[in-house]
């Protein structure tokens, strides 16, 4: 799952290179890899393979899902296909309440007590899928935990899930891409693996 998974991403072109400039996280952190799952809603076949192997995931690990949340934005489309797959009701959840109408942070049907899945596209510092996790919890969900297409496999996120009591799992890694990706060059590779390298002993202080 995780070989196609990094397959899937790298033939949709969402993996992007840059050792100069690099690009910056929302989380402010400087990285030479950007990962855009958004360009997969332009590849139908890429997104049913991945939106089959998300189901699967949830399938295998939270059996009792009763309703698939996606998060605000990029998550959004992914969890509508899951649903469909699943054929479970679905939410989204912003990152904050609207200032207007009812101001909702969550949007769809949602029932106090409900077993509820988040869908991620992809997991950095756990920031995103946190700020999900609680706005769920605070109408009542009962959290089983969290999927997303891609993680950096960073010490700080797995911390940011224990502390909240939250498993996840995603199809891929950063590992995955870089083991599945022949067009690096070996320079390329070794300054993403040391960057990786130090992000992640950084992230444990």
């Amino acid at each position: 799952m995780k070989t196609k998974a990094a397959q899937a991403l790298l033939e949709a072109r969402a993996v992007q290179l840059s050792t100069e400039p690099l690009f910056t996280w929302a989380s402010g952190i400087q990285s030479p890899i950007y990962c855009d799952n958004r360009l997969l809603m332009g590849y139908p076949r890429l997104r049913e393979q991945v939106a089959s192997e998300l189901s699967t995931l949830i399938e295998t690990h939270f059996p009792k899902c009763e309703v698939v949340a996606g998060t605000a934005t990029a998550g959004i489309p992914h969890a509508a296909w899951v649903s469909t797959n699943l054929q479970l009701p679905m939410v989204y959840v912003r990152s904050k309440a609207k200032e207007h109408g009812r101001g909702n942070q969550i949007e769809g049907k949602l029932v106090s007590g409900q077993k509820v899945v988040v869908v991620e596209d992809l997991i950095s510092t756990g920031g995103s899928s946190i700020t999900a996790v609680d706005a769920l919890r605070k109408e009542g969900a009962d959290v089983l935990g969290v999927v997303s297409i891609f993680s950096y496999d960073l010490p700080k996120a797995t911390e940011a899930f224990e502390q909240v009591g939250v498993p996840a799992y995603s199809l891929t890694t950063l590992n995955d891409l870089l083991m599945e990706d022949t067009s690096l060059s070996v320079e390329d590779r070794t300054f993403i693996e040391s960057w990786h390298t130090e992000l992640k002993r950084n992230s444990l202080k």
